[in-house]
């Protein structure tokens, strides 16, 4: 028989993972739009939206479970303002993301929840990919240099110039 609670008390450490993220990802998001980084400041802005859109899919499994959606994020935000130092926190928060997310597929298939297995799953997927882009940016930034962030910044001032909002 299903063991709800097993599948809400997971599901609720997701919530609050990712709401961290949201969270983590708006900052990096704030700081790169504020030092003129448009590229960046919108992969971030756009994968802390994709991170809204795990946290709706958790609490509707939730929801079903009968369970509480408890909306409380698990860390505070670092205050990282070198956009190297964000991409690597953003890296490590994906890759334990990715391992948690194994794990408590594990666990609902013991607790005989293949639903909320398969929604682990199909979530692995989806920070693999923003893991992978958080890498490439970094590997752009270890080849490139501040000739990466500078080619962003004369882009971010030609949209400014031309009066064309940059967020």
């Amino acid at each position: 028989m299903l063991k709800r609670d097993k599948s809400i008390e997971l599901l609720n450490r997701a919530v609050n993972d990712e709401l961290t993220a949201v969270h983590q990802y708006m900052y990096f998001h704030f700081r790169l739009d504020d030092m003129g980084y448009d590229l960046l400041s919108t992969y971030f802005k756009r994968t802390a939206i994709q991170e809204m859109m795990h946290v709706e899919r958790l609490a509707e499994r939730i929801l079903f479970l009968k369970g509480e959606v408890e909306m409380i994020p698990s860390h505070s935000v670092e205050k990282i303002h070198e956009p190297k130092a964000m991409l690597i926190k953003a890296e490590a928060m994906e890759t334990q993301t990715i391992m948690d997310y194994n794990n408590f597929a594990k666990e609902a298939a013991e607790a005989l929840d293949s639903a909320t297995k398969k929604l682990f799953e199909e979530l692995i997927v989806e920070e693999e990919a923003h893991q992978d882009q958080f890498d490439t940016e970094v590997g752009n930034l270890e080849t490139y240099g501040e000739n990466y962030l500078a080619l962003q910044s004369i882009e971010h001032a030609k949209k400014a110039s031309a009066g064309i909002a940059t967020t």
